[in-house]
């Protein structure tokens, strides 16, 4: 496959930011009685009206509904280098969640439900403002609104009591990258990106050597060097 044109990539890009917008900013426009009269001058007359709750129910399927386009879009990167049949975002995210459930048994001085949580949440905002790379035309700044915003519009969905809070604030840790749990994390998610490479490679006959050159000398825990080294090791053994 050629990949995605760039006026396609473009018109995603723009209709991401309108959602990022929407969230940071709603609009509302001013409602108008029948004779004319803005509603809001004429709100004293009028009784008001309840206002309903959405059940807990309610609350967590909209807000997995949300996520749905995490199973049905394609990872830009390979798309933009015409793999065939390229894993989606949700791929990528559960087979990081594995990763990170065995990674942390080797560093038993983290907390390992954190750091599968952590892998769950990592992307989860791509749901909205869609799988952004280095490559587009965003600034780092720009993405991480877009997707800050994205994420407090699924915390207002799922609510606090189903644990919207806590979803935005793993967010928060992963992208700050500061705890042990998230440096762990930031390691398997470029570990998982080269696995899926060398596979990719192997299994169509691409060169992807792109993504372990750019992922070369930055992994930050003892974990993600000696599977860095393993994965690297494998793949020069098949060239």
């Amino acid at each position: 496959r050629g990949g995605v044109s760039p006026q396609r990539r473009t018109r995603r890009l723009m209709r991401a930011r309108s959602v990022a917008a929407s969230v940071s900013s709603p609009r509302v426009a001013p409602a108008r009685s029948g004779f004319g009269v803005p509603r809001r001058a004429r709100s004293s007359r009028l009784a008001p009206r309840a206002m309903s709750v959405p059940s807990d129910a309610a609350r967590a399927v909209d807000f997995l509904h949300l996520t749905q386009a995490l199973k049905t879009t394609p990872r830009t990167g390979w798309v933009n280098h015409g793999v065939d049949k390229p894993e989606s975002i949700a791929d990528h995210m559960y087979r990081m969640s594995l990763m990170a459930m065995v990674a942390a048994k080797s560093m038993p001085e983290l907390n390992q439900d954190r750091c599968v949580k952590l892998a769950l949440i990592h992307d989860l905002a791509e749901a909205i403002v869609g799988d952004i790379t280095p490559h587009d035309p965003v600034t780092k700044e720009e993405k991480r609104k877009m997707e800050s915003d994205a994420m407090r519009k699924m915390r207002d969905v799922l609510g606090d009591a189903l644990g919207g809070e806590e979803i935005e604030r793993l967010w928060h840790e992963y992208e700050d990258g500061v705890t042990p749990e998230s440096k762990l994390l930031k390691d398997l998610d470029k570990l998982e990106m080269i696995m899926q490479a060398g596979e990719y490679e192997r299994a169509q006959g691409k060169d992807l050597s792109q993504f372990f050159e750019s992922t070369a000398g930055k992994f930050q825990t003892p974990a993600g060097r000696a599977w860095e080294a393993e994965i690297v090791g494998r793949r020069n053994k098949t060239a």
